[in-house]
């Protein structure tokens, strides 16, 4: 991992603690980090993805409505808080790199430094059909 602000590096590490798939971007919106939980849903790892620009990443996981019709990055929560470094949500439907079809909700927070500055951006997501 390139160098990074201690609170990317801190929420990384956080990240690979928990149970929920996680993505986290830097300022301008390049994927740095998902966990383990998210390679599940996503079916792919991130060793092998690597860091991807966020056009990339929008588009990689086919984001679309119930009705199919896509999603635009722009729309994205990540991709919201992004611009705006206040936290977004949304439900929608994605399609894993197998082709999986799943419906999640992400929830997106900014990571603001100790300096007041943003640092990046957190998303938690789940999928709804999940039982636990």
């Amino acid at each position: 991992m390139s160098a990074h602000e201690i609170e990317i590096i801190l929420s990384r590490q956080l990240a690979d603690c928990l149970t929920v798939p996680v993505f986290i971007v830097d300022p301008e919106g390049t994927l740095i980090f998902y966990n383990e939980p998210a390679e599940q849903i996503l079916g792919q790892r991130f060793q092998d993805t690597g860091e991807m620009r966020v056009g990339d990443w929008g588009n990689a996981f086919q984001p679309h409505d119930k009705n199919g019709n896509e999603i635009p990055p722009e729309e994205l929560p990540l991709v919201s808080t992004i611009k705006t470094h206040v936290p977004a949500h949304k439900t929608f439907w994605i399609k894993s790199l197998e082709g999986k079809s799943f419906k999640i909700s992400v929830t997106s927070i900014p990571i603001i430094g100790r300096s007041k500055e943003f640092a990046g951006a957190l998303a938690i997501f789940w999928d709804n059909d999940l039982k636990v």
